[in-house]
């Protein structure tokens, strides 16, 4: 692999995504995990694609430190990848990527899960559910999200987690049917 390459290795527990060459000069790790920074486009056929692909509306390239930056109207997609990735795997209770400047480039590690490590994060989750199908059995799937602040796909993975350590039922059909906690 030349210094050029880009790579992706999948291990047992864990996968990794090098990029070569560091953050720019002006970002650190720290400024990019708070999302306190200026981003641009160092790779212009993947900023391409993803504008192709309506992911972001703007390219933004970078020039030299002396040139000025080429910029035309921002989206707010653009320059979001670090923060979006970071939500999403928050909202999904897996732990957080690794993000860091390694060897000669830029490293993320993303983590396996296992079995274990689900059931912690969504322990919590979980027990909020029924509490809330205790007080209203009623409750829709959507409602839950919002009470709990999480996707609905969520929502339904502890449901079915519920359901397969009977510890949750559905009685009746999706529309007017009810939960009931077993074991209440």
């Amino acid at each position: 692999m030349s210094s050029g390459d880009s790579s992706v290795k999948i291990f047992d527990d864990y996968i990794e995504f090098f990029n070569p060459g560091h953050l720019p000069y002006t970002i650190t790790i720290a400024q990019l995990l708070a999302d306190e920074y200026s981003s641009y486009s160092r790779n212009r056929k993947v900023a391409a694609t993803f504008k192709e692909a309506q992911l972001i509306e703007t390219v933004r390239e970078w020039r030299t430190a002396s040139s000025p930056l080429k910029t035309s109207k921002a989206d707010e997609n653009y320059g979001s990848g670090i923060r979006r990735i970071r939500e999403a795997f928050e909202q999904y209770g897996l732990k957080a990527p690794k993000f860091e400047n390694f060897q000669h480039g830029f490293r993320v590690v993303v983590y396996a899960e296992t079995a274990t490590d689900i059931d912690r994060t969504s322990g919590k989750t979980s027990g909020k559910i029924l509490a809330y199908i205790r007080e209203n059995p009623d409750i829709t799937i959507p409602e839950l999200s919002l009470l709990l602040e999480i996707t609905e796909r969520s929502v339904e993975r502890n449901i079915s987690q519920l359901q397969k350590d009977k510890k949750l039922s559905r009685i009746g059909p999706a529309k007017g049917g009810h939960w009931e906690v077993i074991g209440d």
